[in-house]
């Protein structure tokens, strides 16, 4: 029996036609995805849905799936679905994460030069039969310095574009490694330096605890007067109502937005505020882009449905179902070594070395970079999976090097993943045990055994009397309780490493008690995707 797709939201017709081409039986009905009872009613019949923004895939709708075997998203953003309830049903969610690259980038130059030359109002002028020369006075791009914060996939194109207008360009990214700017043509510099250099500001980072409010109120009294911000990134990378301010007092001469903290955006303090340009998130929104991304999870679902093969999927590596019941432990176990390194290391990556040793050495080792990588980026960059991770690791210029040795230890396999930067080689390594369960068992060379958890706390000092009882009494009396404790170091009175496993994460302003303390080189708090 043909496997059967149900296509809930609006994808073009050519898209559609690839089902049917492909043998697999295809509903279209884009009205569905707007009708909750109607979705739960029909559900269950399928064993793909094909999906953009309106369909919202609950874990109310997954558990009325019964026969669901993949959802694939036509775009980037999943925020529609609930990945973990997919996970925990087994199915496969799919997205196309490179498909509106271009489009984003292009939409960035749009609203800069909008924003120069004054268009929408003097559009708006003009219609009115005004005719008002003199009121419209802008600014010319070219040897203007553009400030690019985030060199990514999309940031790098925005790059090129900007040089094609012959404008001046620096970047602010910590995973940009010197060689990549160079290659880009780009001058890499501190944020605060973009911030007093840049005539023009454009966005193009995921949003993150790190970039919440990247442009805050402070930060914006940093830039240069008369600068103009561009955001076709994610809203919640600036403090709106400061910029509206600064807007007003003068000191900001423009912005143009296409994201916001809240959306549908229906009030905003950048609304009618004079040249501030705002379109409704149309960074994707191009026929070109729309049409790209959903020929791409038509071709996407129908190899998994008809052959297995999976690509971009968010929640499962790219691997056989006969490798999947063998590797499983093990690429949880290689995305948490890239995960503390990862959220360990705040400079650029220039590579990322990867041992396996024993028995991991005869798996699949692709796969298992790949959860490497994905591991790493992820601190940075949390829209990556399995697959994109390594293209955004070879976009940014990070050397990957794999080694296979036969036992060498007290254990029958284990993996060891060092990270190197511009100052110094972070490494861990961990196995798996015979219950299944991921363990990390030496950090910057020193022995552990630690069960690895969703929050974590890791601590670096000098070994001396004390330690324990600080790290307790601190959570303790802050009410964090600690569900594991270990300890290890490298030789009595040297350097010692602490490494607890908490259940929930501790608050900031306890992490700055233990600093205090004077005991620790190190507080950092740890986050981890556990199964």
């Amino acid at each position: 029996m043909a496997p059967k797709v149900l296509v809930s939201d609006k994808l073009s017709e050519t898209a559609v036609q690839i089902f049917r081409d492909r043998g697999i039986d295809v509903t279209f009905d884009p009205t569905i995805g707007k009708d909750k009872d109607k979705l739960l009613e029909v559900i269950g019949e399928y064993d793909g849905l094909a999906i953009r923004s309106a369909t919202k895939v609950s874990d109310k709708v997954l558990a009325a799936a019964t026969n669901l075997k993949v959802i694939g998203r036509a775009g980037i953003g999943v925020d529609n679905v609930d990945i973990p309830a997919a996970s925990k049903k087994g199915v496969i969610v799919m997205n196309t994460p490179f498909g509106n690259s271009i489009t984003t980038a292009e939409h960035a130059i749009a609203l800069m030069m909008a924003v120069a030359r004054q268009i929408p109002e003097a559009n708006t002028s003009t219609h009115a039969g005004k005719w008002e020369k003199s009121r419209f006075m802008g600014v010319e791009l070219t040897a203007k310095t553009l400030g690019v914060i985030g060199a990514g996939n999309i940031g790098s194109i925005v790059c090129d574009r900007a040089q094609g207008l012959k404008m001046k360009v620096i970047a602010y990214d910590p995973f940009l490694s010197e060689e990549r700017a160079k290659r880009l043509g780009v001058t890499k510099v501190e944020l605060d330096e973009l911030l007093a250099r840049a005539d023009f500001i454009t966005l193009h980072v995921p949003l993150t605890d790190k970039t919440r409010n990247i442009l805050s109120a402070e930060n914006l009294a940093k830039t240069k007067k008369g600068v103009r911000i561009i955001n076709c990134a994610r809203g919640g990378l600036v403090d709106e109502a400061a910029l509206a301010e600064a807007i007003k007092s003068g000191h900001v001469a423009g912005a143009g937005f296409d994201v916001f903290t809240e959306e549908p955006a229906t009030a905003n303090p950048l609304f009618n505020l004079p040249n501030v340009v705002c379109t409704p998130h149309l960074g994707a929104a191009t026929t070109e882009a729309q049409e790209n991304v959903a020929l791409q999870v038509a071709e996407q679902m129908s190899d998994y449905l008809l052959t297995g093969a999976v690509q971009n999927a968010l929640n499962m590596p790219s691997v056989t179902a006969e490798e999947a019941a063998v590797m499983g432990p093990w690429l949880q176990l290689a995305g948490h070594l890239g995960a503390f390194v990862g959220q360990m290391t705040d400079e650029p990556i220039k590579a990322i070395n990867v041992l396996y040793d024993g028995g991991v050495a005869d798996m699949n080792l692709e796969a298992l970079n790949c959860g490497v990588i994905s591991g790493v980026m992820k601190a940075s960059n949390p829209d990556v999976n399995m697959v994109s991770a390594p293209v955004v690791a070879k976009e940014r210029g990070i050397q990957l090097s794999t080694t296979r040795q036969e036992k060498s230890g007290v254990f029958d396999a284990y993996i060891k993943l060092t990270v190197v930067t511009d100052t110094r080689e972070r490494t861990i390594a961990g196995t798996v045990f015979s219950d299944g369960k991921p363990r990390f068992i030496q950090i910057k060379g020193i022995n552990i055994d630690a069960e690895v958890g969703s929050h974590m706390l890791y601590t670096t000092n000098e070994d001396v009397p004390g330690i324990i009882g600080t790290l307790g009494q601190t959570l303790g009396e802050n009410g964090v309780n600690i569900a594991n404790f270990t300890l290890g170091r490298s030789a009595s009175r040297q350097e010692a490493i602490a490494l607890l496993y908490l259940d929930e994460q501790p608050p900031e302003d306890v992490l700055e008690k233990l600093r205090e303390s004077g005991f620790f080189r190190q507080v950092r708090p740890l986050q981890f995707e556990v199964a």
